[in-house]
């Protein structure tokens, strides 16, 4: 390959690099130019971009309440006149840090949904291998009529920007998930716990529901190695769409 290189204009070399983020990756040599590295750098891990991405969600999220807050005033009336409970509650998750967090979302289930979902996955073995892989049922009978639109929307969960703003999550990042969840990440979860997790991400604008847990792992970890102040904007944008078109939620 190297002989040939004195007669042709340029070589391209294909390392065995499957599933290594590309879009971070920098060469350099030494050994007196006889040997190539390739850096592979991992981006939300400096500080400075960390800076960057926190002073764009505290903007964002501002304009986004005071422009959205004629919906979210109508979506919590919604909530109360649909069925007995609060309009918002709090679910439990664990963020950046491994720190608990309170994730605040609009009351899409029932007020006794665990109690409902012990039962179903007693009862219905398909159900539970569901739930399992996925953490989500698709026939879920905690939901309620106004949380079945809410959800194949997301607009369940446009109170968390006020967690963007309190700094427990992202406008983009990671999903949020539960203590339990943590093992599913293994030897990834330590890029899990170095960023907050999103309202958005990676994975809510490819496939979302659809998409099986490994590859949301896999997902997360690009994200969290390969983010640039771009690629937020880009996955933003790509929200809107997918929540407009309802694909893959549930």
């Amino acid at each position: 390959m190297f002989r040939a290189q004195s007669i042709t204009e340029s070589i391209g070399v294909v390392p065995n690099l499957v599933g290594v983020p590309m879009t971070n990756v920098s060469v350099e040599s030494f050994f007196d130019q006889k040997v190539m590295v390739l850096r592979i750098k991992n981006n939300l891990a400096l500080r400075s971009n960390q800076m960057i991405k926190r002073v764009l969600d505290i903007v964002l999220s501002i304009i986004g309440i005071i422009a959205l807050s004629p919906v979210l005033i109508g979506i919590a009336i919604a909530v109360k006149m649909d069925s007995k409970g609060p309009a918002i509650y709090k679910s439990q998750r664990v963020g950046k840090n491994h720190k608990a967090i309170g994730v605040y979302k609009f009351r899409s289930m029932v007020v006794n949904a665990d109690e409902v979902l012990q039962k179903v996955l007693a009862e219905n073995p398909e159900a539970r291998k569901e739930f399992n892989e996925y953490y989500k049922l698709k026939d879920d009978p905690r939901i309620t009529k106004i949380g079945d639109f809410l959800r194949k929307t997301s607009l369940d969960e446009l109170p968390q920007l006020i967690n963007v703003i309190k700094g427990d999550m992202s406008l983009v990042g990671p999903r949020p998930i539960t203590e339990q969840e943590v093992p599913l990440y293994e030897k990834y979860i330590d890029d899990y716990f170095m960023v907050r997790p999103g309202i958005t991400g990676l994975w809510q604008v490819s496939g979302r529901s659809n998409v099986s847990y490994p590859e949301r792992v896999q997902m997360d970890v690009w994200y969290v190695h390969n983010w640039e102040p771009w690629l937020d904007i880009v996955l933003l944008w790509r929200t809107v769409g997918i929540v407009v078109k309802g694909k893959g939620a549930y």
